[in-house]
Formats: C-alpha cells, structure tokens, sequence
C-alpha cells in the first residue's frame, strides 16, 4: 500500500523490592539509576487496575503507556488469568512504587490523589522497572548539594547515595531534566530548598513534571537492550547531506532540476492583492533556523512538472492498525493543494493526516507544479511516523504577541473539531497575567442523533505540543480529563449532554450551533513554564487535542476501553 500525499501547486525504559516514596503532594519529580544485576529482558511487564483507580486516572496511565511505546520497547500487557506476576495499580494513600519487579504474585503500585499526571506514571513504572532516583547517583556531588539540614525529618533516606558497585548509570549524564529527578524542594521542612544545582541554571529544571527526558529513554532502552519501539515508524528532519536521519531514509524520486531541494532558506515571490485590486508579487524569506528543509519550487517550471519523495516501508506491527503521518509544511504556492485546507501563508505549518494501513504501506510526497504562472513553492520538514491516532490541531500564531500585548481574561477560541467517534466540541483559552486557562465544551454537531448521551467516559487530553523536530524527543505538557455522564451543574443540567439540551445557541462562521457546558483547568499552564521546552517556536505555540473512548492495545490483545466495567 501507498500513501500518496500530494501537493499540486497551482501558479502555487532492580530486582530487589526497595520501595521508592514519590511525594505529589509537593508536586515532585524523581528519576534513577538501577541496580546493575537489573539486566534483565523484560519486554512486557503486566499490570491490573484496582475497583478504585478512577476513570481518568485509567485513561492517563494509559497514555503514559503509550510513552513507553513510542520511545522503547517496553510493552504493557494487561493481566489475565493465566499471569501469576503482575503489577497491580492501587489508589492508596501517595504515590509509591518498589523498585524492580519480584518474579511471582501481585506488587503493588500506588497512584493515590494529585498522582494522575502522566509524568508521575511514567516516573512511578520507572521504579517499577529498576530505576532509582537521579539525585540518589554516586556521581551526584559533582552535580548537586544536598542540604540534609533542610529535609523533613525522617526523609532523609530519600536523599542518600548509592554505591556505584551496586548500581549503574548505564553511560548517561547526569541529568537535570529527568523525570526521575527530585524538585529543588522536595521534602523540605520550610527551610530552603533541599537540592543546590551545581550549575545554577539548572536549579528550576529539575522536577520537571512533563515527560521522560532523552537521558531517561536512552538508559531505558540501554537497560532492556531495545533495538526499535513499539509504536515508532519514521523520522526524517533532512539535516544529513545524504537525506538519511539514523535508521530513517527518504528516496528523492525525481530529476535533480526539478525535484525536492535541501535547502536551508528560500525566497520566493507570493502574490497578494493590493488596495488597489492590482496583482503584486511580494518577495517572502522562508526560514529554518540552522536546520535544513525540503523545497520544491515552482519557478520557471511547466504544468506537469513533479517531485516524488518516498518514506522508507513500514509494516504495522500493532493490531489496532491505526497509523499517524505528521509533518510541518510551508506553502508558498497560490491555491490550495489536494490534501490541504488551508491557504497558502508565510509560515510553517503542522499537519497530522490519518493513514490506518492494515498491510505494509509507503508514504510518498508528491508536488506537482499546476496551470498559471508561479514563483512560490512548497516546502516541508520534520516528518514522523507513528502508529498512534492523530489528534487535532490548534496553531495559535504570533502567540508571543498575545502574551505581551493582550488584556488579563483576553478569550481565544480554537476551530471546531470531530472526535473519531462523531462528538463535536471546542475548547477555550484564557490568557491572564501569569497563567492560561483551558477549556473544552461539546458543541452540537451532524452525527448527535447516532452518539450515545451523555457522552459518556471519553478522555479529552490536550497537550501543549514540544517543538521539537523529533516526536520521541518530546516533553510536551498535557492534561486530562474524562466525561462523566452522571455529573450535574448546579442548573441541574448534566455536563456531557447533547448541547442541543443544555447549551447556548451561538453563531460560528456561518453555521448556528449550540455550545454545551466547558470544563477543564483554570491553572493549565504557568507562564514562567513555556520557556522550559520549544514551547512557542516562531512565535507560534501549537495545542493537541484528543477525545478518547478507546486505546490502541498490544498485538494480540484486545483494545482498552474507558468503562466501569474495565479491569
């Protein structure tokens, strides 16, 4: 199978059960080492939720999950009768988990209240598979001071070495930005902080409370000996010469004067139209950076004229055969391409198209140069592959703007969007003046009468996206929460139902709709976070969203579903 994606561009991852204290409720993060006799080959680690782990809480330790997968070859099955060792995720008081994983009968992983973060999972299954805490290295004073004057009493524990003859750093450097990485305060008596950074840059890093950093995911893959992912296919960013990028490798198919180029910077001419309603051709500067990108330019060319850039063959090796294309593109051109909705415009976009291939498949790039005159072109960069569901995209531009220059309380709305089950909704971003505020709400749409309401246990997530060029090097910022159809407001109206019962009749473009209730996280995002990653690139910041009411499983199991009756 194919994937033709064309643009015609017209005139255009210790065995010994230590149990290690995770405190959310001063918001820390953690990472570790482990014990060298850890290594073991366990690709598939069984769990079980307990009656008590909440429908949220299911559906964001699933999405940690899915971490796992798409940056190492750390599998999660879910138990069955015939498993005898498994871990069984609990709600008890705190977030804990021992170290390693015994060899027979239920070990128990805590994820008690303010532990839901997917951060906090990735980090708690980490001790689960043989990580120690970052801070805990033998290595740690050339790195950090640990002020025990400071540390609440009978903690103290959490903050001793381990002894480099028991345990191994697997090569890494020690790293600050690790999820396993206690935060500058964590169990501190009100004193002061209980963690110095050497480097004093690095002192409000640590703790981090978004993803597995890149450190985190080589020494787990190191540890397990992993030779690919589970969910990862492609990557290509076309910083190398020979247009290959590691394992990944993009066949430019076309004659050398009029296929792809790798350039760094282009300038085009676009067509606008002046006050006048006279045709002017405006020189446009497209930029990269220090990276490079690939460019398929219209100018002096003939209608026909074609570029063909082929991904490498990819067989899907998950049974739910959902696949996700993304790229960014930068459309110079004067009409719209066959698979683009979106009019040419001076600057990079994200896209995500759906593949769901069931055989092995190929995606292949294709420009082609329309009727009419053209100096403009079409470019594109940072191409991923993974078998995951694309989810939907919010690019707010020139948002740096808006944080400098914008009213406390200033509302932004985001484009209306289809879960892949039918139910319609928006979501809503506030912008005050140390934080951001999101909200999503249902919005009536053409499939109500065919969806079950209230819309029930489906888990919107929407993540502040990391741009970074690679999708397994991201530490986007995400937040969930799950649709449950017995919740009432106070109007004694239930939260999830058809907007058409219990929403407000507003007027959106040309089409009449009736918004429902929103809901969501008033503190989503604090401001002094977004220059922690590639948060705003561009001035632009890019917001995922999904709606969820089942997850891609491993082979040969069946999906996960957010019920009452799951597990």
């Amino acid at each position: 199978m194919i994937f033709s994606v064309k643009m015609r561009l017209c005139t255009f991852l210790l065995l010994s059960l230590a149990l290690a204290f995770c405190p959310a409720s001063s918001m820390v993060s953690l990472r570790a080492y482990v014990i060298t006799y850890c290594h073991c080959k366990i690709f598939k680690l069984t769990f079980m939720f307990s009656m008590a782990i909440g429908m949220n809480y299911k559906g964001v330790i699933l999405r940690a999950f899915e971490q796992f997968r798409l940056k190492s070859c750390i599998e999660f099955k879910p138990r069955t009768a015939e498993d005898i060792s498994y871990i069984s995720v609990e709600s008890r008081e705190g977030c804990w988990s021992y170290i390693g994983h015994r060899l027979a009968g239920a070990q128990t992983l805590s994820v008690g209240d303010s532990c839901g973060i997917k951060a906090f999972i990735e980090h708690l299954f980490l001790h689960a598979l043989g990580f120690l805490h970052e801070h805990t290295r033998y290595d740690r004073d050339d790195y950090v001071t640990i002020n025990f004057k400071n540390i609440i009493k009978g903690y103290e524990s959490n903050f001793d070495k381990y002894s480099e003859n028991l345990t191994t750093i697997q090569d890494t450097p020690y790293d600050y930005y690790s999820v396993m990485h206690y935060d500058k305060d964590a169990l501190s008596n009100g004193n002061g902080p209980t963690i110095i950074t050497k480097r004093p840059e690095f002192q409000n890093v640590t703790g981090q409370l978004l993803d597995m950093s890149e450190y985190d995911v080589i020494e787990l893959n190191k540890l397990y000996k992993c030779n690919s992912s589970i969910s990862f296919l492609d990557h290509c960013s076309f910083d190398n010469e020979s247009v290959h990028d590691g394992s990944v490798q993009m066949s430019v198919c076309s004659a050398a004067d009029y296929g792809w180029q790798r350039v760094k910077s282009v300038s085009v001419a676009v067509t606008v139209l002046s006050s006048s309603a006279q045709l002017l051709y405006t020189p446009v500067f497209i930029p990269a950076g220090v990276s490079f990108f690939m460019h398929f330019s219209t100018k002096g060319r003939n209608e026909g004229d074609a570029a063909r850039m082929e991904s490498k063959k990819m067989t899907p090796k998950r049974d739910c055969k959902v696949q996700c294309l993304q790229f960014y593109y930068y459309h110079s051109g004067q009409s719209l391409s066959q698979i683009l909705t979106e009019p040419p415009g001076n600057y990079w976009k994200l896209h995500h198209v759906p593949l769901n291939a069931n055989n092995t498949f190929q995606v292949v790039f294709e420009a082609r140069k329309g009727a009419g005159n053209s100096s403009g072109g079409f470019s594109l960069d940072d191409i991923n592959i993974s078998e995951t569901e694309c989810p939907h995209t919010w690019q707010i531009r020139d948002f740096e703007k808006v944080l400098k220059y914008s009213v406390p309380g200033t509302w932004m709305d985001s484009p209306l969007y289809y879960s892949s089950e039918g139910y319609r909704f928006q979501a809503l971003l506030i912008v005050y003046q140390d934080y951001l505020s999101i909200y999503v709400g249902l919005v009536s749409g053409a499939y109500d009468d065919q969806l079950k309401w209230p819309c029930p246990w489906r888990q919107i997530t929407f993540q502040m996206l990391d741009q970074n060029p690679h999708i397994q090097k991201r530490m986007s910022s995400e937040k969930s929460f799950t649709t449950d159809p017995t919740l009432a407001s106070s109007y004694d109206s239930n939260y999830w139902d058809n907007p058409r019962n219990n929403g407000t009749r507003v007027v959106i473009g040309n089409e009449t709709v009736y918004l429902g209730i929103f809901w969501g996280y008033e503190y989503a995002i604090i401001k002094e976070d977004l220059t922690k990653r590639e948060f705003i690139k561009g001035g632009d910041i890019i917001f995922l969203f999904t709606m969820q009411g089942r997850f891609c499983a491993v082979p040969s199991e069946s999906n996960l579903i957010l019920n009452n009756t799951l597990y």
